[in-house]
């Protein structure tokens, strides 16, 4: 049985937030009802954040009785909140139907609201400085896990009259190992008729799968791109990111111009500085004669500490000598301000208390 198969055999009812509107269409015209209905739905839960269907009062309360029966409005059970010191950033531990769970993050800036989600129980991609990568893979999230965080967030903050303003996806898990389903959720987000979440406030971060770039490129998508780099030599990202042997720098950076060249779009290279391992001025023009050329931005992340890696942060002033020599030959970047690393909430610190028991397919 496949593995969303298995998750729906556990959960009696199907999760609304797998739907597609062609789906709740469908659906709809099946019961007899107008296919109407089925937008006043979407609707309701998307636009008004509606718990459930009781909430929506256009509905019938017959049909709204029938959708409760049907479909659940809520998988996920918050297991435990913790937020830093300064109230800005907020890590969530959701349960879901089969005992697995997830970390989800929402981080407050001054004038953004961003939460990142995750589209895996685990990695199995086994980068040495990820808690994620430590635990190891366990499942796929579906569709409407992934747009379920969301949700969840979305509806906290319009209590506070706040509103989400950005989504990245880069909590646990490689989003091009569970494309389908990360493509699925960004669309059921972006939907006019719904949330209605803009394509260029998304953006999927990922380890640099060289055959998913390709696909991704190929759609000519708005949502932005990030590529975990870390190094500038096949030698160094190969210790770093064992994936690097399958994908070396020669297909993916090519991958990378393809998609700056087929898109109009820039693309975001991350790197986690980690002292005296990739922070050096060797590395610093290594990535500068590699990415020439290229319409791109290096966010550069001081490496956070997990328990699994010995790695140490790069001290703040080596952060601003290989800053300054990348602006100096004149490339984009930013040093990424740090938050959640008191809880344990910042990039490559997500993690749960389950082991992995089974490995996904590698691309």
């Amino acid at each position: 049985m496949p593995r969303a198969g298995r998750r729906n055999a556990l959960n009696k009812r199907p999760l609304f937030y797998d739907l597609t509107p062609e789906d709740l269409t469908q659906r709809m015209l099946t019961w007899g009802e107008p296919a109407y209905r089925g937008r006043q739905l979407w609707r309701g839960v998307y636009r008004q954040l509606a718990g459930g269907p009781e909430a929506i009062t256009n509905l019938p309360h017959n049909l709204q009785h029938r959708l409760s029966e049907a479909f659940s409005f809520c998988s996920m059970k918050v297991k435990t909140t913790v937020r830093s010191t300064d109230n800005n950033t907020q890590k969530v531990l959701l349960g879901l139907t089969d005992g697995q769970s997830i970390e989800v993050v929402l981080m407050r800036y001054e004038r953004r609201r961003t939460v990142c989600i995750s589209t895996q129980v685990g990695c199995a991609l086994g980068c040495v400085f990820c808690a994620t990568g430590q635990m190891g893979f366990v499942r796929d999230l579906t569709a409407g896990e992934i747009v379920e965080q969301v949700i969840y967030f979305a509806r906290k903050l319009a209590r506070n009259g706040e509103r989400l303003t950005n989504i990245v996806v880069m909590g646990m898990g490689e989003p091009f190992l569970n494309y389908q389903a990360t493509i699925q959720a960004i669309d059921t987000l972006n939907n006019p008729d719904g949330f209605n979440f803009g394509a260029r406030r998304f953006t999927i971060s990922t380890i640099g799968l060289t055959p998913m770039i390709e696909r991704f490129t190929q759609e000519r998508r708005q949502v932005n791109l990030a590529v975990s780099l870390h190094a500038a030599t096949d030698e160094l990202r190969q210790q770093l990111l064992p994936i690097n042997r399958r994908y070396p720098l020669e297909s993916l950076i090519p991958a990378c111009r393809n998609y700056v060249e087929q898109t109009g779009r820039r693309i975001t290279f991350e790197w986690a500085l980690i002292h005296q391992v990739n922070d050096g001025l060797d590395q610093a023009e290594a990535l500068a004669d590699l990415i020439q050329g290229l319409n791109c931005h290096i966010n550069i992340i001081p490496l956070n500490p997990t328990n699994g890696y010995a790695g140490e942060t790069t001290p703040q002033q080596q952060v601003k000598t290989f800053y300054h020599y990348l602006t100096g030959r004149k490339i984009h970047c930013t040093i990424r301000m740090r938050r959640g690393i008191s809880i344990n909430a910042g990039c490559g610190q997500l993690v749960t208390e389950r082991k992995a028991d089974t490995k996904p397919s590698i691309v």
